[in-house]
């Protein structure tokens, strides 16, 4: 898999990690429904990739995200705002795509235990793989506004 996220477009990185942290968001706002800073990450990040704000107001959403991370005493839903949080900066840079399954396996190993959790990390992996494809075959195919430096694919300008 890690060899199918390296050869995907920016664009492609940010439609599959927006998409897939909408389950760990539903899992951690079970929880936590008054805890909004990885809803707002994702907002802010979303509205990032289309254009509609700057880097500065999204970094500080993705950096509230981790921040819950540390301050609650949970490590699976900590785990959970971290996979979150990196979905979000994947607007920035396209590695922190990495950091949503990291993280979100993670928070699987935190739930199942370490005897108990090869099934679930397997059927996840399978899941973020199907996504990438189904990314891979429509990010350009969906009609959507796009920032100006996700559009071109050669310049590392992230306002």
């Amino acid at each position: 898999m890690n060899h199918l996220i390296q050869v995907q477009s920016h664009r492609t990185l940010v439609m599959w990690a927006l998409d897939c942290a909408k389950q760990p968001l539903e899992q951690f706002e079970a929880k936590y429904p008054d805890e909004r800073r990885p809803r707002v990450c994702l907002e802010l990040c979303e509205e990032w990739a289309k254009g509609l704000i700057k880097m500065p107001m999204a970094q500080k959403a993705i950096l509230a995200s981790h921040a819950v991370a540390k301050e609650i005493d949970d490590r699976e839903y900590g785990a959970l705002s971290q996979a979150i949080g990196h979905a979000g900066a994947t607007v920035h840079v396209e590695t922190h795509a990495l950091g949503l399954p990291i993280y979100e396996l993670t928070a699987i190993v935190n739930k199942y235990g370490i005897d108990d959790f090869s099934e679930p990390v397997r059927e996840k992996i399978i899941y973020y793989y199907n996504r990438l494809l189904y990314w891979h075959e429509n990010t350009d195919k969906h009609e959507r506004e796009w920032a100006v430096f996700l559009l071109d694919e050669h310049k590392h300008n992230s306002d």
